[in-house]
């Protein structure tokens, strides 16, 4: 099942299921233009894995890492399918990632890679919008990666069972393809990155942990219409605009 967020006609924020073009809950159908998608899941933290493709670090001659690479991403930086994501003023190169997203399901920690899927809710799709002007001359990458909007997710919960391990990951603005990949290439696995975090701290019901792009990453402008899609999950939209 692709499960959703929405706030249907009378306000009302629903968990319901999602159908493509139109949502339901309760016995009740509405069409998408009717309701107000929601992010899927509502994280205390998103955990980002940089340079988790090995084509994506070339691109960016950088070194593939001996462990995963992570940052975080805080609940400000959480936007919706069909929002608008307002680019840090005054910067020249703000970047698009196509990326695969984990929701965790339960509090977890110090989770072994056999046991990752017992605490994995489902699957969503995640554009991890970089500020390349200021990620790459600090070293923690908050003015980089962690402003407002800068993690736009959905529109769909997917149940594991819809991601296969060759899934493909793509992005298109404005209908041109820009990435267009699959996920047999992440470096590090699913199950290992759960490990890995679990390790040094608390993840959360809601909680996302998103596991990096690959190649073809690119720039935004006022404007763009992005298209984010994981095949079996789903396809997230937004646009851009530049103050």
């Amino acid at each position: 099942m692709h499960h959703v967020r929405f706030r249907d006609p009378a306000g009302a924020v629903r968990t319901g299921e999602w159908h493509g073009d139109s949502v339901s809950f309760g016995g009740e159908r509405y069409d998408l233009d009717e309701v107000d998608v929601l992010p899927p899941c509502e994280p205390s933290k998103i955990v980002c894995i940089g340079r988790n493709y090995a084509k994506h670090a070339e691109e960016r001659d950088e070194e593939v890492p001996d462990r995963p690479l992570l940052f975080l991403k805080p609940p400000n930086a959480v936007a919706g399918h069909g929002d608008t994501v307002t680019l840090p003023a005054g910067k020249e190169n703000v970047e698009h990632e196509a990326e695969l997203a984990v929701v965790i399901g339960e509090q977890c920690r110090n989770v072994a890679p056999e046991d990752a899927e017992e605490v994995i809710a489902g699957y969503t799709v995640m554009n991890d919008v970089s500020n390349r002007d200021d990620q790459d001359v600090e070293t923690n990458w908050v003015r980089g990666k962690a402003f407002d909007g800068s993690a736009p997710l959905g529109p769909v919960l997917a149940d594991p069972d819809h991601l296969h391990d060759d899934a493909s990951i793509s992005l298109r603005v404005n209908g041109e393809t820009r990435q267009d990949s699959s996920i047999e290439h992440l470096i590090f696995s699913i199950p290992d990155l759960v490990a890995e975090i679990t390790t040094y701290m608390t993840l959360e019901a809601g909680d996302v942990i998103s596991t990096g792009t690959p190649e073809g990453v690119g720039p935004l402008e006022d404007g763009d219409h992005v298209a984010v899609e994981v095949e079996g999950v789903g396809v997230l939209e937004h646009d851009v605009r530049q103050d």
